[in-house]
């Protein structure tokens, strides 16, 4: 528990190290499968066996609860989307890279050539101010770095090492058939064991829904469906929907059939109006909603 407590959270490369070596030391000590999975319950029982005096799991079983159920995480279930990714082409001069970090705010923004598809590598911010520190004229390609390529089914796990023992903390996420999925970084795991790590940098969390005194609902277009529907009080989803819908987005996308402009309104069976707030060429990413109370009676 020490070693837990001594952790820095906020340091991914840190509480990344600690994770890797104590897991390290689990699969030397414990070889067969089936000891190791002992293990795994004996602890996860022992969690559950020392309360807090409050009731609720301290920090601490609240860490090391995270690291187990980590083992059961996909690449997939922590990468960021695809429509998400903030990215340059090769070919992009100095000005555009420079302007798309100061809007993204990221320290690493993934090169590709074309398309997103075909990855090059990334930049890191360090370089691009050594450049700019020193007035040397770089372009773009003397200062790329190379990128984990990975699958989505990859478990999360066995990422978290390896950009340990690489030393790389990005890496692309494709399909079968080489397309980009979505990109993850090592905070992004590393965010599944602590919460969400948040800097001096980020807005202020805004909740998914906000209810107005009118009656209507402020939505967050990303918001799962299930959640939804849980403050609805009721399915909006047919079985075969619930198959390929999973946002608020996407059931509205899929209600209108084109990516709706901002301001548009779309109508779903059972009497819930959509109105597109705000929109850009992919995706809608925030929405009022009306007759939810009417739809929850």
């Amino acid at each position: 528990m020490n070693d837990v407590a001594a952790t820095d959270t906020h340091n991914p490369s840190a509480l990344s190290s600690w994770i890797g070596r104590a897991y390290s030391r689990l699969l030397a000590r414990w070889q067969k499968p089936p000891e190791i999975e002992a293990l795994r319950e004996a602890v996860e029982e022992l969690i559950e066996a020392q309360p807090s005096p409050s009731g609720a799991p301290s920090a601490e079983q609240t860490l090391l609860a995270n690291v187990l159920n980590l083992r059961t995480r996909e690449v997939g279930d922590c990468m960021i989307p695809r429509a998400d990714i903030k990215a340059v082409d090769i070919s992009c001069t100095m000005q555009k890279l420079l302007e798309v970090v100061s809007e993204s705010l990221h320290s690493r923004i993934p090169v590709y050539r074309e398309t997103l598809d075909d990855v090059l590598g990334m930049v890191h911010i360090k370089d691009i101010l050594l450049c700019e520190y020193n007035k040397r004229e770089c372009a773009i390609r003397d200062l790329l770095r190379p990128v984990l390529i990975v699958v989505p089914s990859m478990p999360a796990t066995r990422l978290l090492l390896q950009m340990r023992q690489t030393r790389q903390h990005m890496a692309m996420v494709v399909d079968e058939f080489g397309g980009v999925d979505g990109l993850v970084t090592i905070e992004d795991l590393v965010e599944e064991i602590v919460g969400e790590i948040e800097d001096e940098h980020d807005d202020p969390a805004t909740p998914d829904v906000i209810a107005r005194a009118d009656g209507t609902l402020l939505i967050d277009a990303r918001m799962m469906i299930e959640n939804f529907e849980e403050r609805l009080g009721r399915s909006i989803l047919s079985l075969e929907e619930r198959e390929t819908i999973d946002t608020i987005g996407g059931y509205v996308f899929h209600l209108a059939g084109h990516i709706p402009q901002i301001g548009e309104i779309v109508r779903s069976p059972d009497g819930l109006e959509f109105e597109i707030l705000e929109a850009d060429q992919a995706r809608i990413t925030r929405l009022r909603i009306k007759g939810a109370k009417k739809a929850r009676q």
